[in-house]
């Protein structure tokens, strides 16, 4: 198994600059990117199969959200949040700087994938509607790609017993003696992901526990639980509403990956997504709910068939 290259790029928020880790696989060079974003609790090297998968045809970058693995922590905890997520991409991608940009990304990572959609369209709207200055002066466009988009078990809708399920073990500390202990917890919380070998329940915890004074740990900031639980309903509403509309916005293929039992992306919404972007096709894989890992071959053959454009 090759290990992939640890960068850092500096982003900026509210109250100051942090860095986020990003992993990088395959020809530096290669200006055809593949951005895989990670769940809510996750990292960057949830990605690890895929990325190896797909490391001879593309440049694949796998970044830590800020707060999560080898990222920086935020001073703010309110901060943690889908715009601050999006505003770091727009940095990683002017940073990268690719030609062609294809985004893979898991429940929270899917989201982040909507926002940054969502500014694109208002950039393309800008540009169709110029003040009279930007029109006497007009700027070169930046480039900020998106030519295909895998949204992994999410949607503009989440259902509210996912949230539940989610906000019981997200801001909880735990501290456990041995690593056969942390693996054990992720295995109940993430019972969701489906079958997985011991090795491969091994490799779900190593990048998300860390060892600190002989304790194993969470490897996020706890402090992620803030804003998910400060979220009311008039909020909710107010989010999904933007989100369907940056679904809508999307001007690239979209490939929908369901977990047939998932709790948080519906078949009820799956269908309305389906409808209401012609440019989506979902796949769907029995005995996996919140969220397939892309660790199965069949799962990461089907990322691999749609990213070549197949």
């Amino acid at each position: 198994m090759s290990l992939p290259r640890l960068n850092v790029v500096t982003c900026a928020s509210p109250v100051g600059v942090h860095r986020m880790a990003y992993q990088e696989w395959g020809d530096p060079d290669n200006s055809d990117v593949v951005l895989c974003v990670h769940g809510l609790t996750r990292t960057g090297r949830d990605f690890d199969d895929l990325a190896q998968a797909l490391a001879s045809d593309f440049r694949v970058v796998c970044p830590d959200v800020v707060g999560r693995g080898l990222s920086d922590r935020l001073a703010n905890p309110m901060l943690y949040a889908v715009p601050q997520y999006a505003s770091d991409m727009v940095t990683l991608i002017a940073r990268l700087n690719p030609a062609r940009l294809s985004w893979v990304g898991t429940s929270m990572g899917g989201l982040i994938g909507m926002a940054y959609a969502g500014l694109l369209a208002q950039a393309r709207f800008a540009r169709q509607h110029p003040t009279p200055a930007q029109a006497h002066h007009p700027l070169p466009d930046a480039h900020l790609p998106l030519d295909r988009i895998v949204l992994n078990d999410v949607g503009p809708h989440i259902e509210a017993a996912s949230l539940t399920r989610i906000g019981q073990y997200l801001g909880e500390s735990v501290a456990f003696g041995a690593f056969d202990d942390a693996v054990a917890y992720v295995r109940a919380v993430a019972a969701s992901f489906g079958p997985h070998t011991d090795a491969q329940w091994r490799e779900l915890t190593r990048f998300t526990f860390i060892e600190r004074d002989g304790k194993w740990v969470k490897h996020y900031d706890l402090g992620i639980a803030v804003p998910f639980g400060a979220m009311n309903a008039e909020m909710a509403q107010q989010g999904e509403a933007m989100l369907w509309a940056a679904y809508t916005s999307i001007v690239a293929p979209i490939l929908i990956v369901r977990g047939a039992e998932s709790d948080l992306l519906s078949s009820a919404t799956l269908q309305q997504m389906l409808a209401r972007n012609p440019r989506a096709r979902s796949v769907e894989f029995a005995g996996v709910g919140h969220a397939p890992t892309f660790m199965a071959r069949d799962q990461i053959s089907s990322v691999v068939e749609f990213l070549h454009g197949d």
